[in-house]
């Protein structure tokens, strides 16, 4: 038997590799019209909705409305729970009254409890409710039969929901064919003891509704024929002891033609209309080179769709971690421009209107409605539930070589020289799978790797880091304590008959912690010690891979749904949430070595809302082809929509070699993107920056170089990233919510609100069309200074060095321009400030500055915070933030101002001591005007006038 095994995870590996040779297979991966659940939902058709609100049930408290709905076709009933959220959001709830056993609710993603407000009924009648939603201006109105619900502002539609009647929710129930209900794996234990009803004080309401509407199994007989209690994807059957437990609901956003969100795809950044295809699927896995421009599921998931126009922004945050489909339909698709003119013309044509339809295969529907009104508001609102991106170490926010392999600590060492021979700076090296004895984790190959402090302390001592890699499968050899403690404490996933789960990945056959348990999360944790996680250091951090998780020998490449967590719960309750909690442990680990004093760093492959609180993610095995790297900008700015700002790509491409102009172009792509990485499949070519001649090495060089001289810049915007929310690489629609022609563009973007940038993409470029965006508002070229007016698109001529930014002008954007060999090198480096001036002669920007590495900035309240201003000729300098105190030995060597004319003088002036006067330079061509050494430290305070 064991054989057999072996022999088929051989086989089924020797078919994944081919396909990674190759293309992704699409035939191991199921569509919708594979998948029973998400087939059964989309038969439900609009206009005929089963569902009615129970008006004379609704119970109002100062912060929610709970009321009963009825299927009338299987007099099942449900519970609706509605709360008003303080900071203009809006919850719903929808679950099964008296389920026959608890329903999964999604744990650990909400930060915390959202604060509520308070609700009102305004109005009724015999068929309709009328609530104010606290003091947002909103007001929902709530009809019987059908049920729906509309929210308003003033008179406004802002959104509906289940208005084409497509909610669906399949009630858990007793199979037919079985003699006796069989009690079910939540049956029985804390999670599965019999539930009160769940409206309190609605006994009598509850019965009511049940006895006198006998319930019916009847109409359900087509999903009996449907896969509900067992359905087989290609060699796999997967058993579902459960039933059909699936829920749908549909919503309606008038006047918006522009949705975005619901990561992770390899499509463009406006989201298609799926009518006539498949929809969009939220499932992670592990996809070898990915297609592009199709909704096939990818390797993490984050279920938050934003719609926006030019008067709002919404956001639809549907918080269920089962494999989840989305529909996008609407009443504008395929309409010309000419034609949606003609409309207007004639005075026709309909509202524009987006149709979103949401269907999960299990648990509850958890949705929350994100009311905006601007972007900069959905995301305070996403982030106010699910956490802030995290704010990375500097070193992390700086250049990282890595690939599959570096082959021993010779290889190591001889990269890490390589970059100092050449003049190339970078911070981290890093190690993939064949570092380890034989693919067990926290271990290292005794003959590759012989001595990893040493190696380790060599890099500690040029300031440089090291990353390895540490997978969530783990090897069955009981040779390896790490499988014997997991096993020993009963911490692996189980298989539905209780023994311990194994599939096939990169050991062998392996065994796959349970992390949805926080016992066996806190067991990993304490593995990342010093004392645990042989010869680790300081500077070694982690790079989780393969989380979603990856079974080679499972159905598509993943696990068992009916495989059992803590609690009883199934797989295909949870999938989505397995990476999430991966990293989540391995990042605690990294926090709990240092006291809780080191931030760490944490790669992830796969992913779910919140997960932006742990660490980075990149875009998984791209292939070393154009399109690839194109695509690579709008998947990390939809990542960056829902909360998740630290993504990157491979440099270069994964899978395949590429050639020197789009290795040149990649690297000069990945320069200004947040996670900056090479990375390689072990059979390419070694594609180090020296490796393709002086001339791509002099190009690769300056690329980096742009990176580190704007470190300063990178890390403040992710400070504003941790503290608001704001996406730190961001679409230009975002900072301009009124300009139509921002809404599609996905070729270039913004880092913060300063800098433009249009990467050139395209093979053989001799020029790109940037749009310049901004009515009334001028933009700077950061390489030759001229100055642009907006809004206008600019034909841009480029050759092989070229990376198009922009400065906005109205801007200060700090940068370290001595080239060092690392970021740490950096840290007592001057500063040098580009003040970019608005038409109006005017200009702001921030600095922070901490240690670059610790919690001390929220501990010790040890940073600074800087804000810089021009107006009315005058430069001035003070604290953004009294709160906070550090010191820091730079100091500024040079403000570059863009767009200014030649003063007569220019005079230094700080508190409490005499005014100096400067040395400056005037170039009128470009309008530059450079002041040389101000010399003031970067702390102080300060002003500098031109006369």
């Amino acid at each position: 038997m064991a054989s057999e095994r072996l022999g088929m995870a051989a086989l089924t590996w020797m078919a994944l590799c081919l396909a990674a040779a190759f293309a992704v297979d699409r035939s191991n991966f199921k569509t919708c019209e594979q998948s029973s659940f998400c087939k059964r939902q989309r038969s439900v058709k609009p206009g005929s909705s089963p569902y009615r609100a129970l008006l004379e049930s609704l119970q109002l408290s100062q912060d929610s409305m709970k009321l009963q709905l009825v299927n009338e076709v299987n007099k099942v009933p449900l519970l609706l729970e509605l709360y008003g959220l303080q900071g203009n959001m809006t919850r719903i709830k929808i679950n099964e009254l008296s389920p026959l056993r608890p329903r999964y609710e999604v744990p650990d993603v909400l930060v915390r409890d959202p604060p509520t407000t308070w609700l009102a009924v305004m109005g009724r009648d015999e068929n309709s409710v009328e609530l104010s939603l606290g003091d947002s201006g909103h007001k929902l109105i709530l009809t019987g039969k059908p049920f729906r619900m509309d929210l308003l502002q003033g008179r406004e539609l802002v959104l509906s929901i289940n208005p084409r009647g497509l909610l669906h929710f399949e009630h858990l129930r007793h199979r037919k064919d079985s003699e006796e209900p069989k009690e079910s794996a939540l049956e029985g234990g804390a999670a599965g003891e019999e539930t009160e009803p769940a409206v309190p004080g609605e006994q009598e309401s509850s019965e009511k509704s049940t006895k006198s509407e006998e319930v019916s199994d009847e109409p359900d007989r087509a999903e009996e024929e449907l896969g509900s209690w067992e359905e087989t994807f290609k060699t796999h059957t997967d058993s579902k002891p459960n039933g059909p437990t699936s829920v749908g609901l549909d919503f309606s956003l008038p006047g918006f033609e522009h949705v975005y969100g619901i990561p992770e795809h390899a499509d463009n950044l406006r989201l298609r209309t799926t009518e006539g295809g498949d929809p969009y699927r939220l499932y992670n896995l592990d996809v070898f080179q990915y297609e592009l421009y199709n909704p096939m599921a990818l390797y993490g998931s984050v279920p938050l769709l934003l719609a926006h126009n030019t008067q709002r922004t919404l956001g639809i945050f549907w918080l269920n971690a089962a494999e989840t489909w989305v529909d996008i339909s609407s009443n504008t698709a395929g309409k010309t421009l000419f034609g949606k003119m003609l409309d207007y013309m004639q005075g026709g044509g309909e509202t524009p209107q987006t149709d979103v339809r949401w269907m999960s295969e299990s648990g509850i529907i958890d949705v929350f409605l994100l009311l905006g009104p601007a972007p900069t508001d959905v995301f305070r609102q996403y982030t106010a539930l699910t956490g802030t991106q995290a704010l990375p170490p500097l070193f992390a926010v700086a250049y990282h070589q890595s690939r599959w392999n570096y082959n021993d600590e010779e290889d190591v060492a001889a990269v890490d020289d390589g970059f100092d021979t050449n003049d190339i700076p970078y911070d981290v090296i890093w190690l993939d799978i064949e570092h380890t004895d034989g693919k067990r984790y926290f271990t290292w190959d005794p003959n590759k790797f012989p001595q990893p402090r040493n190696m380790l302390g060599r890099l500690a001592a040029k300031r440089r880091k090291m990353v390895s890699i540490v997978d969530p499968h783990i090897k069955v050899d009981s040779g390896y304590r790490v499988h014997n403690e997991i096993r020993s404490r009963g911490f692996y996933v189980k298989t539905k008959d209780g023994s311990d789960y194994e599939g096939w990945c990169w050991p062998g056959s392996s065994g796959y912690p349970d992390f949805t348990n926080p016992e066996m999360r806190a067991w990993w944790a304490s593995m990342f010690s010093y004392d645990q996680y042989e010869a680790s250091m300081e500077n070694l951090y982690i790079w989780n891979d393969m989380n979603e998780p990856s079974v080679f020998n499972g159905p598509e490449v993943t696990m068992y749904k009916d495989a059992l967590h803590q609690g009883g719960w199934e797989h295909r309750d949870l999938h989505n949430l397995y990476g999430f909690y991966v990293q989540m442990a391995t990042a605690q680990g990294l926090e709990q070595r240092s006291g809780g004093l080191e931030r760490p760093f944490v790669l992830s492959r796969a992913f779910f809302a919140g997960s932006q609180r742990y660490g980075a993610v990149w875009t998984g095995d791209n292939a070393a082809e154009w399109d690839h790297m194109k695509i690579s900008i709008p998947m990390c700015l939809s990542l960056a929509l829902t909360g998740i700002s630290f993504c990157g790509a491979d440099v270069g491409g994964f899978f395949k070699s590429p050639d020197a102009e789009l290795l040149v172009r990649w690297y000069q792509v990945g320069a200004y993107q947040p996670f900056y990485r090479t990375h390689a499949h072990l059979d390419t070519v070694r594609r180090e920056p020296w490796l393709f001649g002086e001339e791509n090495k002099a190009l690769i060089r300056a690329a980096i170089r742009q990176r580190y001289a704007l470190l300063p810049y990178w890390y403040t915007t992710f400070y504003h990233s941790y503290r608001s929310g704001q996406p730190v690489m961001r679409p230009l629609w975002v900072e301009y919510p009124d300009d139509v022609t921002t809404f599609s563009i996905d070729d270039q973007f913004l880092i913060g609100n300063a800098l433009l940038v249009h990467p050139v993409t395209e093979q053989g470029a001799h020029g790109v069309q940037v749009y310049l965006p901004g009515k009334g508002q001028v933009w700077y070229d950061v390489h030759s200074h001229q100055k642009h007016h907006a809004p206008q698109t600019l034909y841009v001529p480029v050759i092989l060095s070229s990376i198009p930014v922009y400065q906005r002008g109205g801007s200060i954007v700090p940068r370290k321009e001595r080239v060092r060999r690392s970021s740490d090198c950096m840290y007592r480096d001057p500063y040098t400030l580009y003040v970019a001036l608005s038409p109006q002669g005017t200009a702001e920007g921030e600095l922070f500055i901490d240690d670059g590495h610790t919690y001390n900035f929220e501990s010790k309240a040890q940073y600074l915070h800087r804000h810089f201003s021009f107006a009315s000729n005058t430069l001035t300098a003070r604290s953004a933030d009294s709160k906070g105190i550090f010191e820091s030995p730079a100091w500024i060597e040079r403000v570059v101002i863009l767009g200014a004319g030649k003063p007569a003088a220019v005079f230094l002036r700080q508190p409490g001591m005499a005014e100096t006067r400067l040395d400056f330079q005037h170039e009128p061509e470009t309008s530059v005007l450079t002041l040389r050494k101000p010399g003031v430290n970067i702390g102080a305070d300060w002003s500098i006038s031109l006369r």
